[in-house]
């Protein structure tokens, strides 16, 4: 039996990531600075950190958004292609996050925000999480 070289298994990202539909059942996205890929919003947690606590801090830095972690609906534990580490997988633990009539507003390393459906998609480039999971 032979083993794959350790540089060609893939490292992985973990991360907590939000489900959000606006009324029109629009997914949002958002893309960092210095990156092309729309994605989830999300990010890695800090030391201790639950996943659910997580989420609920990068909304209110990334987006301005005051979600509560106890008010976060898990929806599991997926994996994708990194959609800027080549080479990385990323593990997300996803939430649905309602946020009311709470607008989101870019804020630290977001640089743009959109509401998308697949449609939109086919004209954007969708980080592989949301593109193979969570487009409406």
């Amino acid at each position: 039996m032979t083993t794959a070289p350790a540089s060609a298994v893939p490292r992985r990202i973990h991360v907590s990531a939000a489900v959000i539909l606006d009324d029109e059942g629009r997914l949002l996205v958002v893309r960092k600075a210095g990156t092309t890929a729309f994605m989830q919003p999300g990010g890695k947690p800090e030391p201790g950190e639950a996943p659910d606590e997580t989420l609920s801090r990068e909304l209110a830095e990334e987006l301005g958004l005051s979600v509560s972690p106890h008010d976060l609906r898990p929806l599991g534990s997926f994996t994708a292609a990194a959609a800027n580490e080549p080479g990385f997988l990323v593990v997300a633990d996803v939430f649905a996050a309602d946020i009311g009539a709470q607008s989101p507003a870019v804020g630290a390393e977001i640089v743009e925000l959109r509401w998308i459906t697949r449609a939109d998609a086919e004209h954007l480039e969708i980080a592989p999480l949301a593109r193979e999971n969570f487009l409406p």
